[in-house]
């Protein structure tokens, strides 16, 4: 319930059922920004498995109506239930609802749906409005949908001038960026590399970037040391 004032509806009943207390203060420990007592403490699988229920039985289609939410649970609920649906254009129709909503990197980055695939030129309309948007984790969703759709058959270099142009100070978007980067150095090593090489990053990404790629099982040592040896050095 939101400060006591609100009655808890039957999913915010469901959800508490499944609380794990121990589990909620180490879950808030990983969510800046999050009050912990927005965290209830479920697990992810319990959720997706709670999110199969309601689609059996119908119920999601009112929650995924409902906002905003008051936990973290019914957030990423919501996402999985969104992930789930099969039509595109209702699918997007319920992803621009539910972005402004998004508060957490967790909730974010908790996939994309299956319809997007099919889908890919309608998408990238999309996603070229929420890369422009005012609203940290709305862009912070279109980087990681370009890493996750736009980095192999369907690449384009383009993609990687749309996120290198991004200019924030959030840390939850700059991370993303360097982790497409570094992704994308990965996967498309001739046509990333260039923005290592000529310092088309801000130095705090473009040394972000270096350390995940670095991280990285899918760069080659001979890779690694190359990047290594363009790190940025602090004044």
């Amino acid at each position: 319930m939101r400060n006591g004032e609100q009655k808890m509806t039957d999913i915010q009943k469901s959800l508490m059922d499944m609380q794990d207390l121990g589990y909620r203060d180490f879950n808030s420990s990983l969510l800046p920004g999050v009050p912990k007592e927005s965290v209830i403490g479920v697990r992810i699988p319990e959720i997706r498995k709670y999110a199969r229920t309601l689609y059996k039985t119908g119920e999601w289609e009112k929650f995924i109506t409902e906002l905003p939410h008051t936990y973290y649970e019914e957030n990423a609920l919501h996402m999985i239930l969104l992930c789930n649906i099969k039509d595109y254009d209702t699918c997007i129709k319920y992803i621009n609802e539910f972005l402004p909503y998004i508060d957490n990197w967790a909730v974010c980055d908790s996939g994309v749906p299956d319809c997007y695939k099919k889908n890919l030129n309608k998408l990238m309309t999309e996603v070229k409005v929420w890369i422009q948007s005012d609203r940290a984790y709305t862009v912070r969703y279109a980087v990681g949908v370009l890493m996750r759709l736009f980095l192999d058959e369907h690449f384009d270099k383009r993609y990687l001038a749309m996120v290198a142009d991004i200019e924030s100070e959030e840390y939850y978007v700059n991370m993303m960026v360097a982790w497409y980067f570094a992704t994308a150095l990965a996967k498309q090593w001739d046509s990333t590399i260039t923005y290592i090489e000529d310092r088309k990053l801000t130095p705090w990404i473009h040394n972000k970037t270096i350390q995940k790629a670095v991280e990285s099982y899918r760069i080659t040592q001979q890779q690694k040391v190359y990047l290594k040896s363009m790190r940025i050095k602090k004044a």
